[in-house]
């Protein structure tokens, strides 16, 4: 009878410590995060960085050489159509060295004697002019008493049309020394402390602010400066560059949302995708082919008056919006070795892989039309040592 007891007492502590072993080296249940399966409205966009800019902008520049009086304007400030921005006055002569004066006096002076050598040969032009005048008179009254023949009557007449057109010839030549004498002369006036001639006034084509002024000093200019940028802050556009992968989607009047400008997001559509392309190195220098594309705004609220040209914003251009859509966190998604993708779902507290067909996804959840259904519980981020039939523990919140 004891040595029953005793046998049934190491029998109980046998097994008692295999039931030990056994709960110790059992495997437990892995704790994972899960999230449910939901419906409701989803949203693919794609999201670039983007700048404010003036849908017009005009550089008013100067017409032609002239001095530039001080500009008054500055950046920000209000115009409207018409008035005046910048006065244009003509340019002053450069100053004349000794040297450079020495010649422009030589120069007066040989324009001086051109003009008497060629006031010399008027005068001998004019004197030949008569003579063959006289001689065909002569002529005339001759040939009409028959002393004088025909042939004779036409050489004095066209003497004396060639000594008329000498004489002309030689008052033109006359009038150009004169025109000579007096540009040689005006080389020798003296410089006044101001040029003559009336100012140009250069007015404003629009009605809008003052967004640049690149010389705000009194200065002399060179034809096409520019002087001052005037735009219209009321007509404001949104530039942002996206991949050309991404710009196919964004067809004209997608839908895109304006958001982190310093208020709540703003509506838009996209009014053109630009069709030439540029090369662009990214932070991590890989090349990269992007194209702008240009996005008009539908309604902005009382704040975005603030904003002005080249502000940085957030562009998201809406690729798809459905109402009623099946919807699973992107960080339940798990490829399979097919290519397909596939989700881990708690099933009576074990994993079950199961194969779903995406429709489209954004940077938090992804779009399900196969697969799953509203109310199953995914795994999220699931674990390498997570596998099918493995049971697995909703992690206790917090």
């Amino acid at each position: 009878m004891i040595m029953n007891r005793r046998t049934v007492a190491i029998i109980a502590v046998s097994v008692a410590a295999i039931a030990a072993l056994a709960w110790a080296f059992a495997p437990r249940p892995l704790e994972v995060e899960t999230a449910s399966v939901t419906r409701g409205h989803f949203e693919q966009s794609i999201e670039e960085d983007g700048r404010t800019r003036l849908r017009e902008r005009f550089t008013i520049s100067a017409p032609v050489a002239a001095r530039l009086a001080r500009i008054q304007l500055r950046e920000g400030d209000s115009v409207q159509a018409g008035d005046s921005v910048a006065v244009l006055t003509p340019v002053m002569p450069s100053m004349v060295d000794e040297r450079s004066m020495r010649e422009a006096v030589a120069r007066l002076k040989a324009a001086q004697a051109a003009v008497a050598g060629a006031a010399a040969r008027v005068d001998r032009a004019r004197i030949a002019y008569e003579e063959t005048r006289l001689e065909w008179q002569r002529a005339i009254r001759l040939a009409a008493e028959g002393f004088v023949s025909a042939s004779r009557l036409d050489s004095t007449r066209l003497a004396e049309d060639g000594a008329r057109q000498d004489l002309e010839a030689a008052r033109a030549a006359h009038e150009a020394a004169m025109h000579e004498r007096t540009q040689a002369a005006a080389v020798l006036q003296p410089i006044g402390r101001g040029a003559s001639g009336a100012p140009l006034q250069l007015r404003a084509p629009i009605t809008g602010v003052v967004l640049r002024v690149p010389i705000q000093s009194e200065a002399t200019v060179a034809p096409n400066t520019a002087l001052l940028e005037i735009g219209d802050p009321g007509r404001m556009e949104v530039v942002a560059e996206l991949l050309t992968t991404d710009a196919v989607l964004a067809r004209p009047g997608t839908t895109a949302r304006i958001e982190r400008w310093g208020g709540p997001p703003v509506e838009g559509r996209v009014r053109r995708v630009e069709p030439a392309a540029f090369t662009k190195v990214s932070a991590l220098g890989v090349e990269e082919q992007r194209v702008n594309v240009l996005i008009d705004l539908d309604r902005t609220p009382d704040a975005w008056r603030t904003m002005g040209d080249g502000f940085r914003v957030t562009v998201q251009v809406i690729t798809a919006s459905v109402q009623d859509a099946v919807q699973v966190p992107v960080g339940a998604l798990v490829p399979t070795e097919s290519g397909a993708m596939a989700a881990y779902v708690v099933e009576h507290g074990r994993a079950a892989l199961r194969p779903i067909e995406l429709a489209g996804r954004n940077s938090a959840m992804a779009w399900v039309t196969a697969g799953l259904q509203p109310g199953d519980r995914v795994i999220v981020y699931p674990p390498p040592s997570v596998s099918a039939g493995r049971r697995v523990q909703p992690r206790a919140p917090g």
